[in-house]
Order: structure tokens, then sequence, then C-alpha cells
């Protein structure tokens, strides 16, 4: 007969079988940025110029024997590298160009344990000892399938002798070997090195393009998401998706109820809201210079930096004056219900007054760290701000009075 257990015995066997749970999923969980990494070219999100042109050479056997992948950060540099590298070796090329993800090749490619793809980090192995290391293993020929892929990550990293040391072995490589080198500083790298590579520039991603991905994410992983939220973080990223996704991670980690929503996102990311901006470009062309300050006071309160609502409502501006015409709307990196909203405030902004404001604006931009009072200094380009419309209206008076004046005349 077995012995029955007492309330604390149950109390702490609930209490492991949960923190077994607990530990289990956290080993699961592996972040979007390494789980919903690109493993095609077509995968690949914003990089088509890139994607085609690297597919039509491997179609057509025309590849370089070193490439030199430049761009910011979080854009796909290396995840693009890696692509191309299993590519080459794959042994049943699609005809579109993509590897076919189930030969030898690349079944050892995806388990990590490839033996013709080498990655350098050349942020923590930049010595010519390293390089040199590099070039002894290029000397020898794969033991299985036709190329070695070289990928040289962070190359602006290397020292100048490490650089020089590569040179030969860069301009006149082994038949089977090809270097992929990727950097975020293009200029840092050597003349003598980029005129022996076949350079490829890859772009900032576009808002559209990561909210896109973003919401493909959403639904493959059962999240709520609104549109205007994905929109939000995508804006955030400014062009990288690997930002992207770390901040779609966060903000999916603050919800409790895996909904992710424009207030949550805003609060969170501590951005500024739409509305301030409207508010307060609303008040600015009714010249109601009290309410102005007022609403630049409740911004600061909250915690956030002038510097950061200048340039904010600079861009305000500037969208606010790309309503004016039916051709620039499509610059507009909002949603469509946000879009509407700056084309009914465009319709009562006089465009003489949007490009005195954004005037002011980058001045007070371009001047603001050097201000001793900054906040003094963010008010003063709020108030001739807002005393705009009179100065224009009596700027055009005097030239109407001119005018009639010159006929009387």
């Amino acid at each position: 007969m077995k012995p029955e257990l007492g309330e604390d015995s149950n109390f702490s066997l609930k209490l492991h079988l949960n923190q077994a749970k607990s530990c289990r999923i956290l080993e699961n969980f592996i972040v979007s940025a390494r789980k919903y990494r690109p493993a095609t070219f077509d995968t690949v999100v914003g990089q088509s110029h890139i994607t085609t042109t690297l597919k039509n050479a491997i179609k057509s056997n025309h590849l370089a024997q070193a490439f030199l992948f430049c761009g910011p950060r979080g854009v796909g540099k290396t995840t693009c590298a890696r692509i191309l590298a299993k590519t080459i070796n794959c042994q049943n090329l699609r005809p579109d160009g993509e590897a076919c993800n189930q030969c030898d090749s690349c079944r050892s490619f995806n388990g990590g344990n490839s033996l013709n793809i080498s990655e350098l980090d050349a942020a923590s192995n930049n010595s010519v000892e390293d390089i040199r290391s590099l070039i002894d293993q290029v000397r020898y020929p794969p033991q299985f399938g036709t190329r070695k892929v070289y990928i040289i990550d962070e190359v602006h990293m290397l020292s100048t002798q490490a650089f020089n040391a590569f040179l030969k072995t860069l301009e006149e490589p082994p038949s089977y070997a090809i270097f992929i080198l990727a950097t975020t500083e293009k200029h840092k790298i050597l003349p003598t090195i980029l005129s022996r590579c076949q350079i490829f520039d890859f772009n900032r991603i576009q808002v559209k393009d990561i909210a896109s991905h973003l919401a493909n994410i959403a639904r493959k992983e059962e999240i709520g998401a609104e549109e205007e939220a994905l929109r939000l973080i995508a804006l955030k990223a400014d062009g990288a998706l690997r930002d992207a996704l770390s901040m779609f991670d966060l903000m999916v980690t603050f919800s409790a109820d895996r909904n992710l929503t424009y207030k949550l996102v805003i609060g969170n990311l501590h951005i500024l809201d739409y509305d301030y901006y409207f508010r307060i470009a609303e008040a600015l062309m009714a010249e109601q210079t009290a309410q102005v300050m007022l609403i630049f006071d409740e911004i600061i309160r909250q915690g956030f930096d002038g510097h950061n609502f200048i340039i904010g409502l600079n861009k305000h501006l500037r969208d606010l004056l790309m309503c004016k015409d039916k051709a620039t709307v499509q610059l507009l990196e909002v949603s469509n219900e946000v879009q509407q909203r700056y084309l009914g405030q465009a319709m009562a902004a006089p465009v003489s007054f949007l490009l005195s404001a954004l005037h002011l604006g980058h001045q007070c931009d371009v001047h603001f760290k050097m201000s001793k009072d900054q906040r003094l200094h963010v008010e003063i380009a709020l108030i001739k701000m807002a005393n705009l419309p009179a100065a224009i209206n009596l700027v055009q008076l005097d030239e109407g009075l001119k005018k009639k004046l010159m006929a009387a005349a």
C-alpha cells in the first residue's frame, strides 16, 4: 500500500513539474533571427538585386574567385554568403539556381559539419598568423565535392599586415577555392583587396518588406499582431531585419496574451505616438504658442529626448509636404489609416508654412548638441514655427501693397 502524500509534498511535486516544463520551453526556444534565417536565395528579404545575380552566376557557371558583400548590419550579408557557399557545393542543383537541400553536401552544411565550407570571424582572428593558417588550409583540395568556400566575416577588422599576407592568395587562388568576404565598413578595406573582388552592395531593407516578413512569422507562431504595430517595429529597425526580429521577440515576451498591439509597441519601444505630431502641427498652424509649449512639456515629462522629438517633427513636416502631390504620397511609410490622416492635415497646411517650418526644424537639429540649454533651444524653434503663419501673411500683404503701388504709378 502506497503512503499518501501530504499537502506539502503535493505542492513540491507540482512546483517541480512546473519548473521542469518551464526548463523544456526555455531549452526549445530559438530566437526568430536564427529560427527563420533564410536557407535559400528566394527566402532572402529585400535583396533581390543580389540574389538574382548570384543565381544567374551559378547557373551559367560564371563565378568569381572572390566576392565582397558590403552593407549595413542585419541586412543579410553573412546569410547570403552561407547560402552561396551551400549552393555552389550542391550536388543536385535545381533549374532555378537554388540548392536542393537534400543531397549529402546540403545536409552536411545544414547540420553544421561541412568540410568544404570554412568561416573565419576577422573581428577576433585578425592577425597575420590567422591568415597564414587560412592560406595553409587553402592548399589542400576538397576531399568531397568540387569547391572549398572560405567566408571571412567583418573582414575590415584584419590588420594591414594580414591584408598584405592575404593579397597573393586572393589574386591567384587554386581553381577549387572561392572567398566570400563580408563587411559593414567597405571604406576601411585596402584598395588592393577591393580590386581583386566582385563587389555586391546590400541595401537597407524597406519598411514594407520587414513588416511583411514579421507578419509571416507572426502567422506561423500563432501570434496576434496589428499591422501598425509591425510597421512601427520595422521603422524602428532602420532597415536592419535582424534588429527587427530581436524587437519582435522582445515585444512577444512583453505581451502576456501573445498579441502585439500598437499601444504595446509604442510603450515598450519608447516611441512618440503619431498623435503628438499631429496635435503639435495643428497647434503650430493655428498659431497657438501656449498649446505648443504645453504639448512639448508633456512629451519631455514622459521622458522623451528633445533631439529625437525635433527629428520626428521634421519627418512629420516632410511627410505632410509629400502629401501635397499624389505622385509622392507613396513615399510615406505608414498604414493606410494614418496616411488618410496625413492627407487631411496636409490640405490645411500651406506649402510656404511647411517649407519654412522644415528650415527652422533643420537648423534646430543641426545646432542642438552645441546648445547650453537644449530645451530652450527647441522651444525657441517651436515659437518661431508658431509665428510663421503671421509672418507669411505679413510678407504676402507687403508684396500685395507693393504691386498696387507699382500699378498706381
